[in-house]
């Protein structure tokens, strides 16, 4: 696998993903606390969330490893007094988050590096905290990934990990290569594969971390989807005036997305910590 295959669709215009994602491009499910959250209310909530579940403090440096438009590195740098540190496989996102951190002048805390993390190397126990917010799909070997982060975390460090994945081993043997499956992988993602539950604890596990948390946000990224499905139906002139025909590739995706949760697919969050 290659950067090229991995960024095919995070290295489009950003524009897109404003129209879709909402005002912070977090692409990742949103934490609903009320029935009134709006979108941007539920992803600011899930910042919260996230940086809460990493005991962040002012003065740590934080990995965001897939990190996107940004929205995690930002919001920490500017909310948390964290140092940053992000991995894309995007240039187009490297200079966004550049761009978005001179605005606000957190350019002395947040910095994206352009790569696959499997590829860069890492400062030894350089950090307090590692995310991978649905990025982990993308990588093909947990072992490697895992060790490096593990290799990477101060002691105590703590490590964030929310991904989508089969209910079970069974439901990926019968799902994972019907016609929908491989439509989101080729049309969409360039690479991706989900596991079960299982597969990430024991990654984690067999790198020496350990598991302090496991949180079922499933509801939630329901939600999050259905919330830009709305967007991209309400977009959907500005969309295809980027790119003909990408509304309904978008529909066709995050309907495909949504249609498996609770039955073939479930959203996890998994915390670790580097005890030594």
């Amino acid at each position: 696998m290659t950067v090229a295959e991995t960024n095919q669709h995070y290295d489009l215009d950003p524009r897109i993903f404003e129209l879709f994602l909402g005002e912070t491009r977090k692409y990742s499910s949103g934490l609903y606390r009320n029935d009134s959250d709006s979108l941007d209310t539920a992803q600011r909530n899930k910042l919260h969330y996230v940086a809460g579940r990493l005991a962040l403090r002012p003065g740590q440096r934080l990995l965001d490893i897939g990190s996107g438009w940004g929205a995690l590195i930002l919001f920490v740098a500017a909310n948390y007094g964290v140092s940053t540190v992000g991995v894309s496989p995007a240039p187009n996102q490297r200079d966004y988050v550049a761009a978005r951190a001179a605005e606000r002048g957190l350019t002395n805390r947040v910095r994206v590096r352009t790569g696959r993390v499997e590829d860069i190397t890492l400062e030894r126990r350089g950090f307090d905290a590692i995310t991978m917010l649905g990025s982990i799909v993308h990588m093909p070997n947990l072992a490697e990934v895992f060790t490096k982060c593990r290799a990477a975390l101060r002691p105590g460090g703590m490590l964030y990990v929310s991904e989508s994945c089969y209910r079970n081993a069974a439901k990926r043997a019968e799902f994972s290569t019907r016609p929908s499956a491989a439509f989101v992988r080729e049309s969409i993602f360039g690479w991706g594969d989900l596991r079960p539950l299982s597969d990430l604890v024991r990654g984690a596990e067999d790198a020496g971390l350990t598991i302090t948390a496991v949180d079922d946000l499933t509801a939630h990224y329901h939600r999050t989807i259905e919330d830009w499905l709305a967007n991209v139906a309400a977009n959907a002139d500005r969309l295809d005036a980027i790119s003909e025909g990408l509304a309904d590739d978008l529909t066709r995706y995050l309907r495909t997305a949504n249609a498996g949760w609770g039955f073939t697919t479930k959203h996890y969050a998994l915390v670790c910590r580097n005890k030594r």
